[in-house]
């Protein structure tokens, strides 16, 4: 008994914090919900259209030289490694 009326108080507790709400019977009008809307949405830039899909062909051959500059990218970044190396090997020698 003591649970149903812990449980009940919580509920009557939480219900009483909801405070004022609108009355759904009201009719909307556009002064309370297309203008709104409209001024929420006039910094949106247009959708715009794709006129031209890729076909499996161009898909194919873009990830191909992607995937060329992305070694070609990482063989770049090796040989900058390997220079950092030798000349930190000659500085060591130098000392």
């Amino acid at each position: 008994m003591k649970k149903i009326a812990i449980i009940a108080a919580g509920a009557a507790f939480a219900l009483s914090a909801c405070g004022e709400t609108t009355d759904a019977s009201d009719d909307a009008v556009a002064d309370t919900v297309e203008v709104p809307a409209d001024d929420a949405m006039d910094d949106v830039p247009e959708p715009v259209a794709d006129e031209e899909m890729m076909t499996d062909e161009e898909a194919d051959a873009e990830m191909d030289m992607n995937e060329d500059m992305a070694e070609q990218a990482g063989d770049d970044a090796m040989s900058v490694v390997e220079a950092a190396e030798a000349a930190e090997a000659e500085m060591e020698a130098a000392e």
